[in-house]
């Protein structure tokens, strides 16, 4: 684990290009002012990584973004969202806080424990995600100043069997699972990622994981901001759990990258 890795990253596209690839969960660091608050130990650790991290979701993305006609922008997340995660709610909207996974995880996927009870979260918020949010909003903001529109498109994936900490496991698990919002993500959007998908096998929606992220200042109030989760499950690409990507990432990208290009426009 480095010191003080950057936090985040934003890598420009193209100037007209309205979409942002979203990579929030990819990352295993972990500053090293960050570390004596959990409390595994490394071994632990590095096993709860393994379960939590959505590996290679970059690596899909820098490819997408190559291959795409018209280069998206990417924001990606170059801290663990064991640091904070920056899809949650830091309040009590926040219903992975049941289970000690909302801003500031407490918890494990096992749903053992990663930090003491009484941690104050307030000390990673304020370097953490707060910035992030920031930034990302920044981010949108951009692209509807360039271009009239934002399509914010979450790539995340998820493990062929449920863990211990998801609070709706028990539904369909395909190959791809489309999350969407009854706002922010219009009808043309969805079939474009399930035609762009297709190849990738059946795609499902909003199970097990539904929704997208779209920052607060834009939620629910923008129309011109899209938004699409594609969640991956991990044997089609990778041997789990966070183990090396196979030939079904190229697959993945490619249609990612068809993704990108369908809602260019």
């Amino acid at each position: 684990m480095t010191d003080a890795p950057p936090a985040f990253a934003l890598l420009p596209g193209a100037a007209h290009s309205p979409v942002i690839l979203h990579v929030p969960h990819s990352s295993r660091e972990i500053p090293a002012d960050v570390r004596p608050g959990i409390v595994l130990d490394d071994a632990a650790l590095e096993r709860e990584l393994d379960h939590i991290t959505d590996a290679h979701t970059a690596e899909i993305a820098e490819a997408a973004a190559r291959l795409a006609g018209v280069t998206p922008w990417r924001f990606v997340n170059r801290a663990s969202r064991l640091v904070v995660d920056p899809e949650r709610f830091p309040d009590e909207r926040e219903e992975m806080t049941a289970v000690g996974m909302g801003a500031v995880y407490t918890r494990t996927t096992h749903r053992e424990v990663l930090r003491a009870d009484g941690t104050d979260p307030e000390p990673l918020l304020e370097r953490y995600f707060r910035p992030y949010a920031r930034a990302m909003t920044e981010a949108v903001a951009g692209r509807l100043a360039a271009t009239g529109r934002a399509v914010i498109v979450d790539v995340h994936s998820y493990p062929t069997e449920p863990l211990p900490y998801e609070l709706h496991g028990e539904g369909p698990r395909p190959p791809v699972c489309l999350g969407t919002d009854g706002f922010h993500t219009p009808p043309g959007l969805l079939a474009a990622a399930r035609d762009a998908f297709a190849p990738c096998g059946e795609t499902g929606l909003d199970s097990p994981f539904g929704g997208t992220y779209v920052p607060l200042d834009f939620y629910g109030k923008r129309r011109e901001v899209g938004a699409l989760m594609v969640e991956i499950r991990r044997d089609t690409y990778m041997t789990e759990p966070g183990g090396p990507a196979g030939p079904g990432l190229s697959r993945l990208a490619a249609s990612l990258a068809a993704l990108v290009d369908a809602v260019s426009g």
